[in-house]
Order: C-alpha cells, then sequence, then structure tokens
C-alpha cells in the first residue's frame, strides 16, 4: 500500500501582550513619521509578545497542545517533532527536544530546523518524506514558533515588525493523496544582511559582542525587494512544476507575513486573486518562522480553506532561504 502524508489538524497561539503602533509612536517619538511610514509599507498595525520570563518552547507548547487535541491525539501518540525557529531556547540543545519533554510527548524524536522563516515548509516536507519513507513513523507535529523581540532591542527601529508566536500542525499517515511536494531556493550571498552575529563560532559572545549589542538581531544591510517580488513566483512555478500543477490549479497560497504590498504583487505576477491568499501581520505582526503556520489556523477558522483545496505554502527567511510545499486538503 502507498503511504501518504496528510493534514489532520493545525494549531495557534498568540501571546496575550498586545504592543500597538500608537505604543510605538512614543517610542519613537525621536524619528517622526517612522511608525506611519513603517504601517504604510507594511500593513502592520499591531503585535503581541510574550512574558519576557518566557522561552520559546513555552509559546510552541499550547500551540503543540491544540493541534494534538484537534487531531483527537494524545503527546504519547506522538512520533516525531520537527520544530522550526530562529529565536531557540538555545544555541544547543535543540529547542524540539525542550518542547517534546514540556509536551509529555514520551515516544517521539525530536529535531529543529533552522532556515527562519522558511522553517515551517521545509519542517513540513521533512516530516511528509518522514512519514512516506518510514512504517513506523505515523503520527509528526511540525511546530513553527517565533520569539524574536526578546532577541532585539526596544530602541532598534525594526522592533516595529517582532510580533510573537506560534503555529502547529499534525501530518498522519494515510491511503490518500495529502502532501504533493516541496521545491527550495537560497541566496547566500545574503547571509551577512540581517542575524544575529555574535554567539556563534564565527564570534563567540564576549563582553566586548554584548556591549556592542552583537548577540541582537540585526540589519547590517537592506535586502533588494525583487528578493520577493521575483523569488516567490519563480518557487512556485518550480513547485507547480514538480508536482505538476498549473497556477490555476492552486485554489489558495499563504506567503511569508512580512509586508502585504509583497504579497499583493506576487499574487499579481501568478495570476491569482487575492481572494485565494490570507493576511494576518496586519494585526499580529511578523511573526517570522511561525507567520505561515498562523495563517494558515487563522485562514482555517475563518473556512477561506476547504476540503479538497490545493493549498501552497510559501516561506522566506534571512539567509536567504526560500521554500515552498504544496498539499491537497483533506
Amino acid at each position: 500500500m502507498t503511504r501518504y502524508a496528510t493534514l489532520a489538524s493545525t494549531g495557534c497561539y498568540l501571546p496575550e501582550i498586545q504592543v500597538s503602533n500608537d505604543l510605538l509612536r512614543q517610542r519613537f517619538a525621536h524619528l517622526p513619521e517612522f511608525v506611519d511610514k513603517m504601517e504604510e509599507s507594511s500593513g502592520i498595525r499591531c503585535r503581541w509578545h510574550a512574558p519576557e520570563d518566557w522561552a520559546t518552547s513555552d509559546l510552541a507548547l499550547p500551540a503543540a497542545k491544540q493541534a494534538l487535541e484537534r487531531a483527537g491525539l494524545k503527546p504519547e501518540d506522538v512520533d516525531l517533532i520537527i520544530l522550526g525557529t530562529d529565536s531557540p531556547d538555545y544555541i544547543t540543545p535543540a529547542t524540539s527536544v525542550v518542547l517534546q519533554h514540556k509536551l509529555g510527548a514520551v515516544n517521539a524524536g525530536t529535531f529543529d530546523v533552522g532556515c527562519a522563516c522558511a522553517s515551517f515548509p521545509t519542517a513540513l516536507a521533512c516530516g511528509a518524506g518522514w512519514i512516506t519513507a518510514n512504517p513506523g513513523i505515523k503520527t509528526v507535529l511540525v511546530v513553527g514558533v517565533y520569539l524574536m523581540h526578546k532577541l532585539t532591542t526596544p530602541a532598534d527601529p525594526l522592533s516595529f515588525f517582532y510580533g510573537d508566536g506560534a503555529g502547529a500542525a499534525v501530518l498522519v499517515a494515510s491511503d490518500k493523496p495529502g502532501f504533493l511536494g516541496a521545491a527550495a531556493q537560497a541566496g547566500g550571498a545574503y547571509h551577512k544582511h540581517w542575524g544575529i552575529y555574535s554567539g556563534g563560532t564565527f564570534e563567540p559572545a564576549s563582553v566586548a559582542s554584548v556591549e556592542a549589542g552583537r548577540t541582537t538581531v540585526k540589519m547590517l544591510e537592506r535586502y533588494p525587494p525583487e528578493i520577493n517580488h521575483e523569488g516567490w513566483p519563480r518557487l512556485v512555478r518550480k513547485l507547480a512544476a514538480g508536482c505538476e500543477f498549473s497556477l490555476s490549479d492552486i485554489d489558495f497560497i499563504i506567503f511569508t507575513q512580512v509586508r502585504k504590498p509583497s504579497i499583493e504583487l506576487v499574487m499579481a505576477d501568478l495570476g491569482l486573486p487575492m481572494e485565494k491568499t490570507h493576511t494576518i501581520m496586519e494585526d499580529w505582526g511578523y511573526t517570522g518562522s511561525a507567520c505561515i503556520p498562523m495563517a494558515l489556523d487563522d485562514a482555517l477558522a475563518k473556512k477561506k480553506i476547504r476540503s479538497g483545496d490545493r493549498l501552497v505554502l510559501v516561506g522566506s527567511g534571512v539567509g536567504y532561504n526560500q521554500a515552498a510545499a504544496a498539499l491537497v486538503m483533506p
């Protein structure tokens, strides 16, 4: 019998501390019209932060629990946990193993995926591969989580973007096609544009690097807009060709939630109406590694996606990584 991976459920968690644009207007009063310009260019009006004593695994936990409950599963039913983030609890060990412990998923193996905001479609593809290739793997929990506000400074203007959150999905083995395939591309020449550049082996953390702010996230050089404006359509076409469907066969598509105007431009390039996508950055901010599963969960809650729909997920992350996955909704 042919084994397939299919999506059984999703989950989402948005923390409770609201950080509105009006609050940021007070914080950045020394930068006249800064927040107004950022709001106009991104569409972001608000973001939500986790408590300061939380770690990324704490944020992932309620989304994981919700996804399992909706699938009618217990933590001990999980065979594998794949967690995507670029705001981990630690450099090592992996955040997925911390989540496994907190969740009580005593029978699960774990690993992290660290390609920033491309992590969720990458992790979803990995989970589907484990299911189709291993008869002993029946249930995979995939989590995307972002707690970047703790790795920046309030004075950094780019803190405008960072919202915290987590999204999760449960993949299960099935005899009916679900996951269709994936595609990826990267641009490693951009690896020094945006990141946390002290704390690893390139520059171990030191008193000097901490005092200079190099252990917090920084944008050192702006990305050219064509990275997404040209990269996303190219990636979607690559995915469609590999999975042997046409762009017109896409019923719904979700992108990394950083700039709404970019999504509008790419949808026009693909010849798809905006009714076939969904955005959450307006009210939840840029939730990075978590934004795609959070947007997916929200679109499902709003009944924008139906059974039988061909769904495409497209992620972009610093590095520069881009990944896309296609699946048929059960």
